[in-house]
Formats: structure tokens, sequence, C-alpha cells
């Protein structure tokens, strides 16, 4: 199954300067298949120590001597650890913590041996982490779902991944593979990109039994509650994993998931949730430049799930064929895939944080699905689900933030052009000039892309109306 990462491990494994790498990612995103399969491809050997299933190893950890380890481990498993010929994997790492404490040291000492380490908890093992972090000694690898691309390649369909990451807006548009990516897309809402879900449709093109592998997913997440916290939190958590598929799109409040538990006690669930990578905050930011952390509000935001399948089969979405896709929920599902697609947008050696903007006025309201930066610019998403609808939210933001360039996500064909717009306000009529990049929903992991194309090869000012 390939995934984009596999380039960034391949680049990691000649560095000069390389670290040991730790995977993150929650549970059953493909952490061990990714690392696993580079190296099959790219070593002599690989030695992967499972710390869940080989407890006894964990006291080869007690002194940090990464000579002595390996050398153990060697014995243990009857294989030859040979620096830059041999993968040492060390996953579920999360069970061992003083593994991670190790990772510094094998930089220090062994830094022609390559290490990977991998888990699927590693925020609640680094909270109550006891040991020195081994700071500015490894570095990182974020893995999310299989994005829609990911997912094509995966249905072998390699010539429309192709076209999709040569695709330049303007050029002719084939009709055909429209037509295709966009039967593939409602799909990709019902299977979403689970590794497991995907591998189940590629083996029988069976989406009942895509449905229960969905099924068995989601309790085995809600089994890990157990590792969390107290079983008052594990409730807690159940009923706000329960919540948060029916309230992509709108800000959380707390009153809706359970009157009668306290908002500090929901919340709580909510960040734990959140560390065990289940959930992603969209917060709140005034956008009034960059960073924009830096304006960003950590009392409002939005939930997005872990997958868009996922989020479905919690919906009660329990389809049996594609064709059935059109529901009450699309719009919310419409704007969690786009979130899904822009986090995994970039390097993966950081996690990307999303963020939105609203505006609250009498007669005024206003709302930005999604903000998004390129150099200094700010530019607002709007995500729709049909081929319509109004941008008055998108006109309201350009003219308050003296913007000029903006993106819509629908399911029409793909076009860019400069549009003026009329803007009421209490000190009379503003007409705004902007640049509308309009895409496909199946284009959300080409966004960064043409954006760059339309910025920097063709040399346009974002600060400016395009003039095609």
């Amino acid at each position: 199954m390939k995934r984009e990462q596999e380039s960034y491990l391949e680049a990691w494994k000649d560095r000069a300067d390389r670290k040991p790498l730790v995977v993150r990612g929650a549970r059953q995103v493909g952490k061990t298949h990714l690392v696993e399969a580079f190296g099959r491809r790219c070593f002599e050997s690989v030695l992967t120590v499972n710390f869940e299933q080989k407890e006894v190893l964990h006291r080869l950890f007690d002194e940090m001597e990464p000579q002595r380890i390996i050398r153990e481990l060697g014995l243990y498993f009857n294989h030859t650890i040979i620096p830059g010929k041999t993968l040492l994997f060390l996953d579920e790492v999360q069970s061992c913590p003083k593994a991670i404490a190790s990772l510094r040291y094998f930089q220090e000492q062994l830094p022609d041996l390559h290490v990977i380490a991998a888990g699927s908890l590693l925020d609640f093992a680094l909270r109550e982490f006891k040991h020195s972090m081994p700071v500015g000694r490894i570095e990182y690898l974020h893995l999310y779902p299989l994005t829609f691309s990911e997912f094509i390649w995966a249905l072998d369909e390699e010539r429309l991944a192709g076209w999709l990451d040569n695709y330049h807006v303007g050029e002719a548009f084939s009709e055909v593979a429209d037509a295709r990516l966009r039967e593939l897309f409602r799909l990709y809402y019902f299977i979403g990109g689970m590794p497991e879900a995907v591998n189940a449709y590629r083996a029988r093109h069976d989406l009942v039994e895509v449905q229960r592998v969905l099924t068995s997913i989601i309790t085995s997440l809600q089994a890990d509650f157990a590792k969390y916290g107290t079983r008052v939190q594990q409730r807690n958590m159940g009923r706000v994993l329960r919540h948060i598929p029916l309230s992509i799109g709108r800000k959380v409040r707390y009153v809706n998931i359970d009157r009668e538990t306290r908002a500090a006690e929901l919340r709580t669930a909510l960040e734990l949730l959140e560390l065990a990578g289940f959930v992603a905050l969209v917060r709140h930011s005034s956008a009034n430049g960059i960073p924009l952390e830096g304006e960003a509000s950590e009392r409002h935001f939005k939930p997005l799930f872990l997958d868009i399948a996922l989020c479905g089969n919690l919906c009660g979405l329990n389809l049996t064929n594609d064709s059935e896709l059109l529901t009450i929920q699309e719009g919310s599902l419409a704007e969690q895939f786009i979130g899904q697609e822009l986090r995994a947008i970039g390097p993966c050696f950081g996690e990307r944080n999303l963020f939105y903007w609203q505006r609250e006025a009498r007669n005024a309201n206003a709302e930005i699905d999604y903000l998004w930066t390129h150099g200094e610019n700010v530019i607002p998403v709007e995500v729709r689900a049909g081929t319509s609808g109004s941008l008055r939210s998108t006109h309201m933001f350009l003219a308050e933030k003296e913007r000029h360039f903006a993106i819509r996500f629908n399911m029409d064909h793909p076009s860019i052009g400069s549009f003026n717009a009329n803007i009421r306000s209490l000190s009379g009529t503003q007409v705004i000039s902007y640049t509308l990049l309009s895409l496909p929903l199946y284009l959300a992991g080409q966004m960064e892309r043409l954006v760059r194309e339309y910025y920097e090869e063709g040399a346009k000012d974002l600060t400016k109306p395009w003039q095609g």
C-alpha cells in the first residue's frame, strides 16, 4: 500500500545528519506497515522489537547503553545488527518509556545505526514521562489515514492518481477522469483511509465487510479508553466520541454533549481524545496575519474526527451501496473530508494545525470553514457539498481583512477567475475585487501545489486580484 511518507523515509535514510525517527499517529493508521515495508525495501535486514508483545525486553533499557542493547537484542532474536545495513524498529514504544529516552544515546553513540520508533499513544506516554526527553536528538514523522490520492493508488488506479498529481487549473479538463474520480470520491466517503478498511474493500469489493471492519476499529479504539484515565473519564470519553461526528463543522458546546456532566469534565475527555489522535480541533483565529496560532482561541473550536468513514459509521450511516451516500450529513462529511486532506498536506515532520474564522454580529454573521496560509497571505477556504452556494462569508472576510484571494471547494469543475462583489455595511457599499480558485472536492490534496503554481510560477500577487 503506497504511502506518500515513503519518499521522506528514503531521504531520511541517506541524510548525513539523520537522527532516530519517531513515527506518530493514532492506532491503526498504518505505522507498523509503513516502517516494515520501508525496511524490507531499503535495508538488508529489519529487526522489529514490539514492546507490547515482548515485555521481557523492557529491562534491556534500564541502563541506556546502545552497544549493549543491540548486542542483547541480537542474542534474543538471533539477528546480527549491522549499522548501515540493519533497520532497528522499536514498535509500540509508548509501552517502554525508557526506550524513548534511550534514543538520544543511539544518536550520540551509534549514529550510523538507523533507528525508528513508533507508537499510537505516545502523547500519553510523554505526558507522564519521568525521564529526560531526547530533545534535539530525535525527529518526528506524523502519519494519518490514507489520503484520497493514496486511496486511489491502493485501488490500483495509478493513472488517475497521476492525473491528479499533474493537473493544472486552466488546462483541458477530462470529463472521463472527472466521472471516475467522482465515483471513487463517493466510495472514499464510506471506506475512508484506515488501511484495514481499504484492504477489506480491495479483497472483496464488499461494503458490508467494510462496515464490519469499521465497527471493529471503533470498538478497538473504545477499548483503549481503559488506558487513558478513570472510569468516569472513560465514560465521558465515550459520550464525547459519539457526539463529535454529529458536530463536524459546528462549534463544540459542552451542554449539547451532556447537560448532566460538568463542562470541565467533558473538556478533559475531549483533550484525552485529542491526545489519542481520534479527534483534531479546528480553532478559531482572528486571522489578521501570520501566524494564525498567534490569534487562536482556546475556547472556540470545531471538531474533526480521525477518519471520514469512521465518522460516518458513528453517525449511523450503515450503507451497503455507495450510490446511497447522499444524506443529510453530506455537508458535514464534505467539511470533514477537506479538513482531513488539509491536515495531511505539507511536510510530514510537523503536525499541521487547522483554523477557521467567524464573525458574530447582528445581521452580519460570517464564517469561513478553514484558513490557509501561503507565505504571508491568509487565504479563506469555503467548503460546499454540491455545485452551488453563496460566497457571502468569503466576501465579508476579504473586505474586512483586505485580502484578494480565496479558495472554494465544491463539486463543480475547477476554475480560476477575477470577480467583483458589493459588500454592504453601516457606512455604505464597498466594492471588492478578488481572485477565486474553485476546485472540486477531490482535488483538495492538490490545493497547496495549485496555489503555489499560480502564485510563484505564474508570478501572481495574492495581495491583488488575478488578471487572466
